[in-house]
């Protein structure tokens, strides 16, 4: 079902409500061959399987879009990890940060269900796409992990990570460049420092060193119980 969120667009503050009818999580995107193995081997450590082709584009429900700060998921063997999002809007693709936050237990027999099954947080700050498009792999993604009230960094390093935007997007939309309105995508992840683990908060940040800005968001995660 579609979903109507409501972003701000900085620096200048303006308030933009965004119909949503098409969420699109990118995997496998890793522009560094060497990076991306070592993303592919640590969820292999957690019985993920070897994907068959790179990328892999999943579709998901609109509705699990969310820009809340405190979130539910089930059980206890999910866990969060930062992304770049592009979102299609009638005044433009805009950018903001975002978490694939995914069912780890899940996705060692179907990685399409296990991103079905959480919701997708996403800043309710986001940048124009055009005014960063001219440097975009100068950005950087952060993440930390806050695990028994210890906030401790998770992920650090540059969207030149995965590939460029507009790759992306031609290969999802043959032709296209840039996403129509009502599409968001999520853009692929960084390997985690010390492994991928469920926290009890996921914190993430895309930072803008040209124009010296940053996009941050954090969510707490309440674990569910799984009742049998």
């Amino acid at each position: 079902m579609p979903i109507t969120l409501e972003f701000t667009i900085e620096p200048e503050g303006t308030a933009k409500k965004v119909r949503i009818d098409d969420l699109v999580i990118a995997g496998w995107t890793g522009r560094n061959v060497e990076a991306l193995e070592k993303h592919i081997e640590e969820l292999e450590e957690l019985g993920v399987p070897r994907p068959s082709s790179v990328p892999c584009f999943y579709r998901v429900g609109a509705e699990n879009f969310s820009s809340a700060e405190d979130l539910q998921f089930l059980g206890t063997t999910s866990s969060g990890e930062v992304e770049f999002v592009l979102i299609g809007t009638d005044v433009g693709m805009l950018v903001g940060v975002g978490s694939d936050h995914t069912d780890r237990e899940v996705e060692t027999y179907s990685v399409p269900v296990s991103k079905q099954m959480c919701l997708k947080p996403v800043s309710k700050s986001v940048w124009r796409y055009a005014d960063v498009v001219n440097h975009f792999d100068d950005l950087l993604l952060r993440s930390w992990a806050t695990e028994n009230g210890e906030k401790n960094l998770y992920q650090d390093g540059g969207v030149t990570a995965m590939r460029p935007p507009e790759e992306l997007i031609g290969l999802y939309l043959p032709g296209e460049t840039a996403l129509p309105a009502g599409m968001a995508m999520y853009c692929g992840t960084l390997a985690a420092i010390g492994g991928i683990r469920p926290a009890d908060r996921f914190d993430v940040e895309i930072e803008d060193p040209k124009l010296g800005r940053k996009i941050s968001y954090g969510y707490n995660v309440s674990a569910l119980p799984i009742v049998t």
